[in-house]
């Protein structure tokens, strides 16, 4: 044997005999990054690589570090498909997703059957965790079904309206929070009458037909879905408020996010809306990893973190926990640490999870008073 091939056959020992270095966990993310949800899919984004950065700074998870992959879905099903399907490729232990439910629910079934870990951050249709596409679904944010207890009652119980009308998002997000609320007025005897529908598609950014029918019709409240927080709802707001409209603008739980304020600015005045993470109120400022979190965020990126922003931190957090109880990144086993289970200390405080995987929300419902400085009044 030659002295060349005896080193060669050493090393080759010497690779097979020593251990390999252990590869990075791979955390996907896969949000519109573009397009009307665009700015909103990138604070979600931020937020998620923030919260990696900061369990990296301690040592990873399970003695790796966690690199980020991130992908646009341009608020598509197909590309989401396309997406999860590269995600797939790119053997990723988790991905976190889902700005528009429909987005979601394409996605859902590829990662499934693929045996990959998704938390939707976002994403409120209630189908979601039906166990129909993914029966080890994980959603931080609240869902349509508890979104529409809330906004019915402050229908019938605070306002005490009589005529209401809906201006719904037309994809199974709107479509199904129109159908709860509904379903939720009757369970409270609601007396009125829902004396209208206009509907409108995500893209759309002209809103005069719908608005002007709706003025005709003079609701107490016009209901609004509109998950286009970047473009499609300013523009709604501020056509609302060039048409002069008397009835009250009541917005889906979660609409009402930094990026319409900062479109729309005053036009927002008077809008009432309801939602479960604000950075400047109690309960958070009396949250440590919620104040911690405002803190590094507002260092980061300049701005202090919305809802979506609280959502992309609380479902790394709620992920890392699980997988530091379990010592395990298995799909099944990590889900069955969330699901049913009380995750401590989160940008959320500690929040309790149910069966199916909800993590189960806690909603203040407020009034815009200052909306070119996005200030809000809380309603009692």
């Amino acid at each position: 044997m030659s002295k060349k091939l005896s080193l060669t056959t050493f090393a080759l020992l010497a690779s097979l005999v020593a251990p390999a270095a252990a590869q990075d966990i791979k955390v996907g993310t896969i949000f519109p990054l573009s397009g009307g949800a665009g700015p909103d899919g990138q604070t979600v984004t931020n937020a998620v690589k923030l919260v990696v950065g900061q369990l990296n700074e301690k040592g990873g998870l399970l003695g790796r570090k966690i690199t980020v992959i991130s992908k646009d879905d341009e608020s598509t099903p197909a590309v989401g498909v396309s997406r999860a399907n590269e995600m797939i490729s790119e053997k990723v232990d988790l991905v976190i997703e889902g700005w528009n439910s429909p987005v979601t629910l394409a996605m859902q079934p590829i990662l499934a059957r693929a045996g990959i870990m998704d938390i939707t951050a976002v994403s409120k249709s209630d189908l979601i965790l039906s166990g129909e596409t993914n029966p080890n679904a994980v959603r931080i944010n609240s869902s349509n079904g508890f979104d529409a207890g809330v906004i019915a009652k402050y229908i019938v119980e605070k306002l005490k309206a009589k005529k209401v009308a809906f201006l719904t998002q037309n994809d199974v997000y709107g479509n199904g929070f129109q159908t709860a609320v509904e379903a939720e007025f009757k369970k409270l005897n609601f007396s009125g009458e829902v004396t209208m529908t206009e509907k409108f598609a995500f893209k759309d950014t002209d809103f005069r037909v719908q608005l002007t029918n709706l003025k005709s019709a003079n609701p107490d409240a016009i209901i609004v879905t509109n998950s286009s927080n970047s473009s499609g709802l300013p523009a709604m707001v501020e056509q609302y408020r060039q048409a002069d409209i008397k009835s009250t603008f009541v917005g889906a739980v979660g609409i009402m996010l930094t990026t319409v304020f900062k479109v729309a600015g005053d036009a927002n005045n008077g809008i009432v809306s309801a939602d479960i993470f604000f950075p400047d109120l109690p309960p958070f400022t009396s949250i440590p990893a919620s104040t911690d979190f405002v803190a590094a965020y507002t260092k980061a990126y300049g701005v202090a973190p919305d809802k979506s922003a609280a959502l992309g931190a609380a479902a790394v957090q709620v992920w890392a926990k699980a997988v530091e109880a379990t010592k395990s990144l298995d799909r099944k086993t990590v889900a069955a640490a969330i699901r049913g289970q009380a995750i401590k200390d989160t940008v959320f405080g500690d929040v309790q999870f149910l069966p199916n995987g909800q993590m189960q929300p806690r909603y203040v419902v407020f009034k815009v008073v200052d909306g070119k400085n996005a200030k809000l009044e809380a309603i009692e």
